[in-house]
């Protein structure tokens, strides 16, 4: 070979040991079926990183579990001095009983106004809205008193959320068919946002805080709503005659929604993202209230027309449990105390609250409290910011 042929081929094999670098660099791989092959490190080459959260977002504590800062122990130092207590809302009575945990007794009845829905710890965590549906106002509650404050008038507020960043809370104006962006301290609406579905009641936020789906009620849909924008990007009908979803929770590793079902008597699984047809699956008759266990392990599910509680477990992504109140009962909404060890719901036709222990699905306590129990926040709970509900923290 001549020497001119020879420094030719050297060239050529050299650039093609350079472009093969490179495209395993990029991410070019292995066949199908082919022996793995050690990558060696390629610095220079940019490679692609995660979509951003929404801006002014904290981010999360573990990219893999958005309930990462919700473990037992880790309160606020905002909340840590508040006293422990369970705050029921009375949609009948036009109260809220404030039970002792620690005795399973009402130390308090705070008048409020007609028809409480739920109690909403704030976005700061420093307040507690009490949502006066039909009195169309929200009471401010001191959680480190007690104390009511002046109520602030807000139309038709059925639920509250706070978007991730503290920026607007979010009136869920069920009758109103409106998503309502109002200031997170003085109510002051921002944007109204008009939507055709009937009956919007509760909601959760993706992982990036980017978009959040919401359950219509009466109508049976499920809207997805983009955060930043405050627009509706999405819109879908169950695929079941006669739904009526109810709460909504993401899973630990933000990849899937939960939507509760009180007529198709179970949750729907639903992939956020894509936002196709969810698939349902079965829990029990009036299928209403879904909660997070500490560990980011187990999702408790109320029944509400049968008296029981369903456990899931994300891990093994099935149902493995399913606890019965003695005697029956109306579970209905709650939440699960800063130690995780006891789940509380209001009995939401029996005027009675539950304490249930969370290890073993025994009941503790059933506490007496006011007509119509609904929406009780338990209170204060870890986190760092409230999302909303009766207590959604990140």
């Amino acid at each position: 070979m001549k020497q001119t042929d020879r420094r030719r081929a050297l060239r050529a094999g050299a650039a093609a040991v350079l472009a093969g670098i490179l495209l395993a660099g990029c991410g070019g791989g292995p066949e199908e079926g082919a022996a793995p092959v050690k990558k060696a490190a390629a610095p220079a080459v940019p490679r692609a990183t995660a979509p951003a959260g929404l801006p002014g977002m904290p981010p999360l504590l573990d990219p893999h579990d958005v309930y990462a800062a919700d473990r037992p122990g880790m309160l606020s130092p905002v909340v840590k001095d508040f006293p422990s207590r369970i705050y029921v809302p009375n949609t009948g009575s036009g109260t809220v009983s404030v039970i002792d945990p620690a005795t399973y007794r009402v130390v308090a009845t705070v008048p409020v106004g007609d028809q409480p829905q739920h109690v909403v710890p704030s976005w700061d965590l420093k307040t507690l809205w009490v949502n006066n549906n039909r009195g169309h106002t929200l009471t401010p509650i001191d959680p480190a008193t007690g104390r009511a404050g002046k109520p602030v008038e807000v139309h038709d507020p059925y639920n509250l959320y706070f978007t991730p960043d503290g920026r607007y809370a979010i009136v869920m104006a069920s009758l109103d068919r409106e998503l309502v962006f109002r200031d997170p301290h003085t109510m002051e609406r921002k944007k109204s946002v008009p939507v055709d579905c009937y009956g919007v009641n509760h909601a959760d936020f993706s992982a990036d805080g980017r978009y959040f789906v919401v359950s219509c009620e009466f109508s049976g849909e499920l809207l997805k709503v983009d955060t930043e924008r405050m627009e509706v990007i999405g819109q879908q009908k169950l695929p079941f005659e006669g739904a009526m979803p109810q709460d909504v929770k993401i899973s630990p590793d933000g990849r899937t929604f939960y939507v509760a079902d009180m007529t198709a008597h179970g949750m729907w699984v639903l992939d956020g993202e894509k936002f196709t047809t969810p698939t349902l699956l079965p829990t029990g008759k009036g299928c209403h209230g879904l909660y997070v266990g500490r560990d980011s392990r187990e999702m408790y599910v109320s029944n509400r027309g049968e008296g029981t509680v369903s456990v899931f477990d994300f891990r093994k992504n099935r149902l493995t449990k399913k606890w019965r109140l003695p005697g029956g009962g109306s579970p209905d909404m709650g939440g699960v105390s800063a130690d995780g060890k006891v789940l509380w719901l209001s009995g939401r036709y029996d005027s009675e609250v539950y304490a249930i222990d969370t290890g073993t699905g025994k009941q503790l306590a059933r506490v007496p409290v006011g007509n119509g129990p609904h929406g009780l926040a338990v209170y204060p709970q870890p986190g760092r910011y409230s999302l909303g509900h009766t207590g959604v923290f990140r």
